[in-house]
Order: C-alpha cells, then sequence, then structure tokens
C-alpha cells in the first residue's frame, strides 16, 4: 500500500460524522473530517474541551462545519438523551468514529453504571452508542462505523467470568481487554450488518503508539506510564500521524467492510495505514457472539 496522507481522503462534502473524543486523535480525525467537507459532530465529556475543539478546528478549517454535543461514555443515560437529540436533529449519519476512551486508572474505578471503568467507557459505552445511532446509520449513505483499538489489544483476553474486574483488577490487563473487546465488537457487528443486511460497514483501527494525553489523563503525570509519556515523547508519533488508520478507514475506497488497520512499520506502533495482524482470539466468533449477547445485557440495548 502506497504511503496514505491526509491529502488521499476522498471529498466528505454532504457527509455526516460524529467523533468521539475533543483532543488528541478524536481532535486530528474531527479536523481532518472537517477539512474534507464533512459536516462533523465532536462528542465529549467536557464543554469545555468541546469549546476548545470546536475553536481549533474551525480556525484551520474555516469552511469546514463542526459542533460539539455532550457525551459522556461513562453513563448510559448520556449515551442515550446524546444518541435521542441526534436523531430529533437529523435524519442520518455516514460516519461513526468510536474513538474516546480510557487507559489504565491505577485504582478499578466505575462508569455512573457500576461498570469497571475501561470497559465500561472503550467497549459498552461505544456498544451502546452504536445501538441508539443504528437508525441513523441505516439512513445514511454508505455509512461506516470506525471502532478504534489497540496494539494492547494483543495481548486481550476477554473474562468472562470477571468481565468488570471485580475479583482481580490489573489496570494494564484490564486496558488490553477492552481494547480487544473493541475489536471483536467491530467484527462482530460488520458480520452482523451483512447476514442482516443492515446496510452499515464495520472496520476497525488502532493508531499505532501516538502522542496523546491518555497517559496523562489516567495514570497521571507523575506515574511511571506518564513519565515515559513526558521524557521520551520522541517515541511516539504525532497524533495527526496516528489518526490516519482511522481516516483511511472511514474514507477510503480501499478499505475492506471487516478490515482492521494500523501503522505499517514498527510492530504496527507507527508509519502510514495498512493492513493490520488481528490477534487470533478476535477471530473467535462464538466468543464475539458471547460477548455481544453479554454487552447488549449489560448495556440495556438491543440491535435488530
Amino acid at each position: 500500500m502506497a504511503r496514505w496522507t491526509e491529502a488521499d481522503i476522498p471529498s466528505q462534502a454532504g457527509r455526516s460524522a460524529v467523533v468521539t473524543g475533543t483532543g488528541g486523535l478524536g481532535l486530528e480525525t474531527a479536523l481532518a473530517l472537517a477539512r474534507a467537507g464533512a459536516s462533523v459532530i465532536v462528542a465529549g465529556r467536557s464543554a469545555e474541551k468541546g469549546a476548545a475543539a470546536v475553536a481549533r478546528i474551525e480556525r484551520a478549517a474555516p469552511a469546514g462545519s463542526v459542533r460539539f454535543e455532550s457525551l459522556d461514555l461513562a453513563s448510559l443515560h448520556s449515551i442515550a438523551a446524546f444518541a435521542e437529540r441526534l436523531r430529533a436533529q437529523q435524519d442520518g449519519l455516514d460516519v461513526l468514529i468510536n474513538n474516546a476512551g480510557v487507559m489504565v486508572p491505577p485504582q478499578r474505578r466505575e462508569t455512573a453504571d457500576g461498570f469497571e471503568l475501561q470497559l465500561g467507557t472503550n467497549h459498552l459505552g461505544h456498544f451502546a452508542l452504536t445501538a441508539q445511532v443504528l437508525p441513523l446509520l441505516r439512513s445514511g449513505r454508505d455509512a461506516r462505523v470506525v471502532s478504534l483499538s489497540s496494539v494492547a489489544a494483543r495481548q486481550g483476553a476477554i473474562a468472562f467470568d470477571d468481565l468488570n474486574a471485580q475479583a482481580s483488577y490489573n489496570p494494564m490487563r484490564v486496558y488490553s481487554q477492552s481494547k480487544l473487546a473493541c475489536l471483536m465488537f467491530a467484527l462482530e457487528l460488520q458480520r452482523r450488518s451483512q447476514a442482516s443486511g443492515w446496510g452499515v460497514t464495520s472496520i476497525a483501527a488502532h493508531p499505532g503508539v501516538a502522542r496523546t494525553d491518555l497517559l496523562h489523563n489516567a495514570p497521571g503525570r507523575r506515574s511511571v506510564m506518564g513519565v515515559t509519556r513526558s521524557l521520551l515523547w520522541f517515541l511516539f508519533q504525532p497524533a495527526a500521524q496516528g489518526a490516519l488508520p482511522t481516516l483511511f478507514a472511514a474514507t477510503s475506497p480501499d478499505a475492506e467492510p471487516g478490515g482492521y488497520y494500523g501503522p505499517d512499520r514498527l510492530s504496527e506502533t507507527r508509519g502510514y495505514p495498512a493492513p493490520a495482524r488481528i490477534p487470533p482470539r478476535a477471530l473467535d466468533t462464538a466468543a464475539a457472539a458471547r460477548l455481544w449477547d453479554m454487552s447488549e445485557t449489560l448495556a440495556g440495548v438491543r440491535f435488530p
């Protein structure tokens, strides 16, 4: 695959997109989509960060269309309210980028609904969001859902007997589980869309190792991971580079339904978009179906 960059994004004029997350990868993804002509909603918890993201995008893409909407992926009530507002505002949705995430908080924390924070935000929140806006996606034009996984998914395993890490909490193990769940969801969503005729394409992506604030926000700047992120910043590729696999998955006519894309160099930690290696556990269709059923029950949503 040739070096695919933002310049290769086809025109997104007339297309609508929702990107979860107001900083880092989400901000860069929303900015690139706005530059390409999409009408973009940046969705996140903080109105202050959302306003800052919108202001930056408007400065960099003055001809673009962007707005902020409040969405807390750690609250099923907030997700339902966001989806209800969106359904009232527009008749369809063309692109959903399930991007926002929480990474390795040192102590176990819970969402508003009692789920372990990483699983609840990274996987269950986006699972519920996708279910809630599926009618809009089915009315969209060549609609795509892009779900963000991570190189950490390679070490992930779904602990079906302790999904919410109540018996044992290890920050990285639980993060890896959540990102494996995101990948399994993306692959299963494509299988179900194809089988049921939803007309929605599902693709997964990961950013490699990108220079974002994930490690500063959760473990903290003084943690080992936070200090590594601060002092060895040059090991992390820029967020705009890390966003390229997501943008490829969201816009390129060459992106395959049910595909998985990441950087092409140094064990997929940096570089340009290319097909990523899918961990064997993510290909277990029986486990994916079991996770789907559990996720519907936990999140209180049903796909058609």
